[in-house]
């Protein structure tokens, strides 16, 4: 094991998925965070961890741990299979949607000088508009009371 590793994953022959920390690593610290990540103490070996319902996609599990644990900052060994540095299919296609020429085309707006005036436009009076003046009365919505029936 490489020295300053926190955590090693790797598959047991009874267990399963197992995970173990290291003595640079806390006890408490660690087995906070196994648990976190779904794995529970095995009776009787102290320090070793097995992932609970490990039939239910058990290598995935094991796999965001490690990458969990990694982006937490701690250094992480793991078997080849449960890496997902190492294991990790190639990414698939990436299909243009035109999003990040969007944003590239706003960022240069937002950075560009502002095409609008920056005081408003004179009017002459002749030109506006005149504001219509406002009603001195409420209208009156007469309602009328159809006793249940709907009228036709």
């Amino acid at each position: 094991m490489q020295p300053g590793t926190h955590f090693a994953f790797g598959t047991h022959d009874r267990h399963g998925f197992v995970a173990s920390f290291t003595s640079s690593m806390p006890a408490h610290l660690a087995h906070w965070y196994l648990e976190r990540e779904q794995f529970e103490p095995v009776p009787g070996e102290p320090g070793l961890y097995r992932l609970s319902e490990p039939e239910r996609d058990g290598p995935r599990r094991t796999r965001q741990a490690v990458h969990d644990l990694r982006r937490h900052g701690y250094m992480v060994q793991a078997d080849m299979r449960l890496d997902p540095a190492v294991s990790a299919g190639p990414p698939g296609p990436v299909l243009p949607n035109g999003l990040q020429e969007r944003r590239r085309r706003l960022a240069q707006a937002a950075a560009g000088r502002t095409t609008q005036r920056t005081t408003p436009p004179t009017t002459s009076a002749a030109a506006a508009r005149p504001i219509p003046p406002k009603p001195a009365y409420a209208p009156t919505v007469h309602l009328t009371a159809s006793g249940g029936e709907r009228s036709r």
